[in-house]
């Protein structure tokens, strides 16, 4: 492991921590499985987690920052346990994105479900994307970029 995988593994890991709600987590034989196994129930990859926008083209899978009003919601096609929202921009920059889909597991959602007509903050980040409760900024997903998401991986340590 370099100090890069390192360091974002520390991140992460804090960020599963302080960012989202406490979830129960099983012992793990290794401290990456742990920071896995406590960030996996609320946040995903982009690529799995966040469908094209409207108006892009091909499979772009970018996101402005700003408000988003859920406007359909629904289980996700061919994802056990998974909400699917469509979220469209409600104003500002965001407005550029206009229209897109997340997938969310739905223990994510198991405090505080999104409902239809909610608005959804959505916070760009080095790491991905924020998605949180618009009235209180709680975060409840975080859809990491693929290189982030796959360093969350568990991986066997030789001691």
């Amino acid at each position: 492991m370099n100090f890069t995988t390192l360091s974002r593994t520390a991140c992460l890991a804090l960020l599963a921590a302080c960012a989202l709600p406490a979830l129960p987590v099983q012992a793990a034989s290794t401290a990456a499985s742990s920071a896995s196994s406590a960030g996996s129930a609320s946040s995903g990859s982009v690529s799995d987690s966040i469908g094209a926008s409207s108006n892009s083209s091909g499979d772009d899978r970018r996101v402005a920052a700003g408000e988003y009003r859920v406007i359909d919601v629904a289980a996700a096609p061919g994802k056990p346990d998974t909400t699917r929202m469509t979220l469209q921009a409600a104003a500002g920059p965001a407005q550029k994105t206009r229209e897109f889909t997340l997938d969310v597991p739905n223990r994510a959602l198991a405090q505080r479900a999104v409902a239809k007509g909610e608005l959804v903050q959505v916070n760009a980040r080095e790491y991905g994307y924020e998605f949180a409760h618009a009235d209180n900024r709680q975060a409840f997903f975080l859809a990491l970029e693929d290189n982030w998401y796959r360093e969350l991986g568990s991986q066997k340590v030789a001691i």
